[in-house]
């Protein structure tokens, strides 16, 4: 895909999870290269260049279909920009990057970085003293509000719980018949269903934290998208051995047992707060 017609190779712009390269001719999501057509490229590249300014829909034909090029222009643009926004999961009604005014064109209202030394690209319209100082000094996440952190640092903690929950399933099933024996000595006659259900779910869950492992582990881009399926069943099987250690109140005491039952309720939604994190969901495509 050929660089913007006009601009410098070597320079790039980030926005939110996202960041146009020029000399690539690529849009990148949190490193992941985007499939992006050459139109709805190009319509991204005026747009960082003019960030905060409003580009008109003639200036955008002049840029982008020649005079001597005979297409619905009105049809393509469309059609570019609705590509565009399905791309960046971005939505025409309620804009984070591209804010559509009625009758006269386009503007990008996100915040962008510039690649160091460049200025390829313009920055949105200065704020005033009081609107700097309430401005985050770093981007984003575009559905959570927080600053974006490391991908590594998420993938990470996501691959750490986990093996968390692997060395859980593990030890019950070494120790089988010393749950039963706690099952039984705080609820006579449940410690034949007990051992069942830690068969049952250890034998369910250990394959699927080896596949967790396994896509965080090579970044499998599609990951979020398979979480958020499976949400609902892990949250179910997490839940179920939130109350683990209860088995071991006589030798950590109530209160412990209560306190690290309470803090595994947590984890699986901290477990989808990390993959949310670390992999962005696109929203679905909005008319221009």
């Amino acid at each position: 895909m050929p660089a913007f017609p006009g601009s410098n190779p070597g320079r790039i712009a980030r926005f939110g999870v996202f960041e146009l390269d020029l000399a690539a001719g690529e849009v990148r999501k949190n490193g992941a290269k985007l499939r992006l057509q050459e139109q709805p490229f190009q319509v991204l590249a005026l747009l960082l260049e003019h960030a905060g300014e409003v580009v008109t829909r003639e200036e955008l034909r002049e840029k982008l279909w020649p005079a001597d090029t005979f297409v619905d222009f009105d049809h393509s643009l469309n059609t570019a920009v609705n590509k565009l926004r399905e791309t960046l999961g971005d939505s025409a009604s309620s804009p984070r990057y591209i804010e559509t005014l009625a009758r006269r064109g386009y503007r990008f209202i996100g915040p962008v970085q510039n690649s160091v030394g460049t200025g390829a690209f313009a920055r949105p319209p200065e704020r005033s003293e009081g609107e700097a100082a309430q401005a985050s000094p770093t981007p984003l996440h575009p559905d959570l509000e927080v600053p974006i952190p490391r991908r590594g640092l998420t993938r990470g903690l996501f691959a750490l719980i986990q093996v968390m929950y692997l060395i859980f399933y593990v030890v019950a099933l070494f120790r089988f018949h010393a749950v039963h024996g706690i099952a039984e000595s705080f609820l006579p006659g449940w410690g034949t269903i007990l051992e069942a259900t830690v068969m049952v779910t250890a034998g369910v869950g250990i394959p699927l934290r080896c596949y967790l492992l396994s896509a965080v582990g090579f970044d499998y881009q599609r990951l979020g998208e398979k979480f958020q399926r499976m949400f609902p069943f892990i949250l179910a099987l997490d839940q179920l051995w939130a109350i683990a250690p209860f088995l071991l109140m006589r030798k950590i005491g109530l209160g412990a047992a209560f306190a690290a039952s309470a803090g595994l309720l947590y984890v699986p939604f901290s477990e989808r707060t990390l993959i949310r994190m670390a992999y962005v969901e696109p929203k679905p495509r909005d008319t221009a």
